[in-house]
């Protein structure tokens, strides 16, 4: 079996975060396994307290893993701490991990900023540089890109800025009233567009960490990445589309909906 590695914050809620993380690997066929940045207290009405973990016990967690089950690939979600972010980028490197998606979680949905602008400096440094993949949403590849994103145009050109800087392909989120269902990958390919299927679901807590772990579950699989973008975007559209409504706010996906 192949097998995928999440780093990445707990949701206590199980609709994001390493929770989501494994349900969405263990759905698309792979072994998943965790190390874990922080527990969160949180719901589908927002996050009421944050727990990191030391440096150091990060550290443990990636050495045992890498050292016994060794991940065909590799999902990193939200990580505020510089010291976390040097941390991961140490242990990727020193065991040569490979097929590494980076979830950048930098803004929210509503724009607010979720990370300093140290640990935004340290993401660019160290951890961006090593991703085979990235997967910012329109705010974040704003940051990424030091642009202004307001129509495909706009998408298409801070995607090719972000990729040349960094050296990795780009999965350009669609949303946030720009090309709202379509995907944009960016890589030595140029520019290829996913069309999406607009479902009106207002339950969507932990679509972006859904998304790049299933990205990641398939390159594990050995799919090419348009392959693995294609295939993860239509199991989003599943889920989504299976209409799950659980919790008092902004609702969890439906992970499991192919065996329900």
């Amino acid at each position: 079996m192949n097998t995928a590695l999440t780093i990445a914050g707990s949701d206590s809620s199980g609709g994001a975060g390493i929770q989501a993380d494994l349900k969405t690997m263990t759905m698309n066929g792979v072994f998943g396994m965790s190390a874990i940045t922080a527990l969160t207290a949180q719901n589908t009405t927002g996050v009421t307290g944050i727990m990191e973990v030391t440096p150091e016990f990060l550290e443990q967690q990636l050495d045992v893993v890498f050292t016994d089950i060794y991940p065909d690939a590799v999902k990193t979600g939200m990580v505020s701490s510089t010291d976390l972010i040097k941390v991961i980028a140490g242990k990727l490197k020193q065991y040569q991990a490979k097929n590494i998606v980076v979830d950048p979680v930098m803004v929210a949905t509503s724009g607010a900023k979720l990370i300093s602008d140290d640990a935004i400096d340290t993401l660019k440094e160290y951890l961006l540089p090593l991703a085979t993949v990235i997967t910012p949403n329109i705010p974040e590849a704003e940051v990424l890109s030091g642009s202004t994103i307001t129509s495909e145009e706009d998408m298409v050109a801070a995607a090719k800025v972000i990729y040349e800087r960094f050296g990795c392909a780009v999965l350009c989120k669609g949303g946030h009233q720009v090309n709202d269902a379509n995907d944009l990958l960016y890589n030595a390919n140029g520019p290829v567009w996913f069309a999406g299927k607009r479902i009106n679901n207002p339950n969507t807590h932990g679509t972006g960490c859904t998304l790049s772990s299933a990205i990641a579950s398939n390159m594990a699989k050995g799919e090419t990445l348009e392959d693995a973008v294609k295939n993860a975007k239509d199991y989003i559209s599943g889920a989504l589309a299976a209409m799950l409504d659980l919790g008092k706010g902004s609702g969890p996906l439906a992970h499991n909906y192919a065996i329900i």
